[in-house]
């Protein structure tokens, strides 16, 4: 399927690996001239160099943290007007709600729910003169099934998701969509990680806690990056401007629920 969106200009936050990696394969794949971002040079130029491979894609890297001003402002001096921009930042560690301080819930805040307006409230309005965009907001599935320990990601992630409710309404008329995807259990790096820490704390192997876990899954595994980077690239896509203001979940089944 021809998404038509060859030649337009993406910007992909937190994308030298897992999910945001696989967003930015699609879009190149696509056509897209694709600006990917990560806090590790190495890693970040390492996947610059494995998505340049994809039909010649343009690809250019900036190391930066995106929650910080000048982290935000070498991404858009990399792409001054996007047409694509995929929000996407990791979540603060599982952690008892009592152990939270007040400048961790403020940081969990900022890095899930205000770096992604920030970068909204730039690239907006030259979106909406150019009468095409299209953003998309990596949450997840917690925002619609909490877990206990990740209260601090799925407030900030649910409070992203409705402050931008209203805006999504506000600039559907000129072709610019707004779209949250709300992912489950991903075999990624953080993941792998969260994994092992578990395996650790049950005195099993990996591989037990990894099965336990796609157990409680529908579909009986977990997903694969490159199907969620599909799903994003179709969101941005010129076929999907009728769609906006809508949370897709993809989790294998998980959240066991009609609506």
């Amino acid at each position: 399927m021809n998404l038509g969106i060859a030649g337009r200009k993406a910007i992909i936050c937190a994308s030298s690996r897992g999910l945001g990696k696989a967003c930015a394969r699609a879009l190149a794949e696509a056509g897209c001239e694709v600006v990917i971002n990560g806090r590790d040079a190495r890693k970040l130029e390492a996947a610059a160099a494995e998505l340049s491979s994809i039909a010649g894609a343009k690809v250019v890297p900036v190391a930066a943290d995106v929650a910080t001003a000048d982290g935000q402002k070498a991404l858009l001096a990399a792409c001054p007007q996007p047409d694509i921009l995929v929000n996407n930042n990791a979540g603060p560690p599982m952690r008892d709600f009592r152990e939270l301080t007040r400048q961790q819930m403020l940081d969990g805040i900022i890095a899930n729910m205000v770096v992604a307006v920030e970068l909204i409230q730039k690239v907006i309005d030259p979106m909406c003169e150019r009468k095409f965009g299209r953003i998309v907001n990596i949450t997840s599935g917690s925002v619609k099934m909490p877990l206990a320990g990740l209260d601090l990601s799925s407030g900030a992630r649910a409070g992203l998701t409705a402050f931008l409710a209203g805006v999504a309404r506000k600039v559907a008329d000129r072709n610019v969509t707004i779209n949250n995807i709300l992912p489950g259990a991903f075999d990624t790096d953080r993941l792998r990680s969260t994994l092992s820490k578990s395996a650790e704390q049950q005195n099993k192997s990996e591989a037990e806690v990894a099965a336990a876990r796609m157990a409680g899954i529908p579909a009986k595994r977990f997903g694969n990056p490159d199907e969620f980077g599909a799903a994003c690239a179709f969101l941005c896509s010129a076929q999907a401007g009728y769609i906006t203001g809508q949370n897709l979940l993809i989790d294998g089944g998980t959240f066991n629920g009609a609506f």
